[in-house]
């Protein structure tokens, strides 16, 4: 029985590559010669690693989400929902500016970049935004059963607030706001917390 040529690249390493480039072009700005280029592969190297452009990204996506955003992990495991808000809006301003990373959030910059003929793409960094706002939600939930927070207080409406500020950070960031502009902004936020 014949067996293929072994691969002569390491997949990690090519994830990796790929992942910068999504991130900093998005699904639709980013075609097969940047990322062979990138990765240092050959196109048919790529769809036997990975299959397609669409299975690379999500792959990548997956990567970005488990390496990348550890900050979310810590924030949870905080004792009030008030310090795990303050560590998600800070955790989100060093990322967001990270000078190692491009600036602004990956599913962000990719959601705000996809067309109509990305509709499957699209749907899955929803699914990811949404995600984040659902594990919010449940916590904000628990500080309001708690006493933490006010009976009145929407948990749902909250976390989306919350969210909505991350990702207008995050628009900023990829805009060339500065680290100063983007805590202003969650001090400011943090400012605004219910009483």
């Amino acid at each position: 029985m014949a067996m293929g040529r072994p691969r002569e690249f390491n997949v990690d390493v090519a994830l990796d590559r790929a992942l910068d480039v999504f991130w900093r072009n998005g699904y639709e700005g980013t075609s097969i010669a940047e990322l062979t280029e990138a990765m240092g592969i050959n196109p048919p190297s790529l769809y036997a690693a990975f299959g397609n452009k669409e299975n690379l990204f999500r792959q990548a996506l997956d990567r970005y989400v488990e390496q990348k955003t550890n900050f979310w992990n810590e924030a949870l495991g905080k004792p009030t929902a008030r310090e795990m808000v303050h560590h998600l809006l800070f955790g989100s301003v060093e990322f967001l500016t990270d000078e190692c990373n491009p600036h602004g959030c990956m599913i962000v910059r990719s959601s705000l970049s996809c067309g109509a003929a990305t509709d499957a793409i699209k749907r899955e960094l929803t699914e990811k935004r949404a995600t984040g706002e659902a594990m919010l939600r449940e916590r904000l939930q628990q500080a309001r059963r708690s006493g933490e927070m006010p009976a009145g207080l929407d948990p749902a409406a909250f976390a989306r607030y919350i969210m909505t500020v991350m990702e207008g950070m995050s628009v900023r960031a990829a805009s060339g706001a500065s680290r100063k502009e983007l805590r202003e902004i969650a001090t400011l936020t943090m400012r605004m917390w219910p009483a």
